[in-house]
């Protein structure tokens, strides 16, 4: 059974840039970015999760420092 969708502007916008060609179907579309979110595996999950943790209780580098420690003058 098909049916349709109501999207914005802005959405179908964004889903024509990201088709590979101009045949490529909103399904393919779609079903691809599905696939592509359902395969981070649960220790990338992890990481991202405890990543974010870090971010959120301050625990990241200072970038004054990394310029220092890697001796980038930006």
């Amino acid at each position: 059974m098909d049916t349709t969708i109501q999207i914005s502007r802005d959405l179908l916008g964004k889903l024509k840039s990201l088709k590979l060609s101009e045949k490529e179907s909103y399904e393919d579309l779609i079903w691809d970015l599905i696939e592509d979110r359902m395969e981070l595996s649960e220790e990338t999950k992890k990481s991202i999760a405890r990543a974010e943790e870090d971010i959120k209780k301050g625990r990241v580098h200072k970038w004054e420092d990394v310029k220092k420690e890697l001796n980038i003058n930006v």
